[in-house]
């Protein structure tokens, strides 16, 4: 049984009803937060990761927004603290990709990629945050004011071809989390950044579902196994608590090694 670090708090997990987000929402729950679980299509997914949670004796609901429109965000922060009072965790997760070469990236493609995985954390970000300020340190819930995790990606530091719209958002998110970090560290905010390789989820399937594309994949990680879902949950849960109040500003790559590029494992 997972230990119960974050009863009493409550977070809030965009993007939550698949992948990588439902892993999240699910490891904060059974760590005993209260989850949001924010999703922008496919409700009955959203509901069945509510129930997932509330198995675990928390206390879940799920809401409906669009991470990149200012009026939706701001609405689902209000529904959140008219539900549990406040806010104490936030982890950015929403994202997506819309993927094409550079000379025929529309700028539909680019900009709906840019406002889903960097605005959208934006918003969220600044209303978490704007929430702490608000209500302060509560000693008895956590030693931090508040805690906010942007999920990045490897493409934070590696470039991909075909994908320069996903890659620029991640980029992004770097020094958007680090300016964070770096202008509320003295209010006892922490905000750092989780950064996956390849996970096994539905926006990878083509990169994994087959024996070829999985042997291939293998290429590139040292410790030649993809990650799941709960190998993020596990990261989430410690860096939304009082375990990690000395790390704030970092990006956290859980990638299997594959920032250590094992194509040169033979010298290249």
């Amino acid at each position: 049984m997972a230990e119960k670090n974050l009863i009493n708090q409550t977070a809030i997990v965009t993007g939550a009803n698949s992948g990588i987000g439902e892993g999240v929402a699910i490891a904060l729950g059974e760590a005993g937060a209260n989850v949001i679980v924010n999703y922008v299509s496919n409700a009955d997914a959203a509901n069945e990761v509510v129930n997932k949670i509330k198995s675990f004796g928390s206390t879940a609901i799920a809401i409906w927004a669009d991470v990149s429109k200012e009026d939706q965000v701001i609405s689902m922060f209000q529904q959140t603290v008219e539900q549990f009072a406040t806010v104490d965790i936030l982890v950015n997760n929403a994202g997506l990709q819309r993927d094409a070469k550079f000379h025929e990236m529309t700028l539909a493609q680019w900009q709906l990629v840019i406002d889903v995985n960097l605005t959208g954390q934006f918003l969220c970000a600044r209303e978490a945050i704007r929430e702490f300020l608000r209500r302060g340190i509560v000693p008895e819930r956590s030693v931090a004011c508040g805690k906010i995790i942007c999920m990045s990606s490897v493409h934070e530091i590696i470039p991909w071809s075909g994908h320069a719209n996903y890659a620029t958002s991640k980029g992004g998110i770097k020094m958007l989390m680090q300016s964070m970090a770096q202008e509320y560290g003295r209010e006892k905010i922490r905000v750092n950044s989780i950064c996956p390789g390849a996970i096994k989820t539905p926006i990878n399937k083509s990169a994994w579902e087959t024996p070829e594309a999985y042997n291939s994949l293998m290429t590139l990680i040292p410790y030649d196994r993809i990650g799941v879902p709960e190998d993020i949950g596990k990261l989430a849960v410690f860096l939304a608590s009082d375990d990690s109040d000395y790390i704030t500003g970092a990006s956290i790559f859980i990638d299997g090694g594959m920032t250590v590029f094992e194509g040169f494992a033979t010298g290249g």
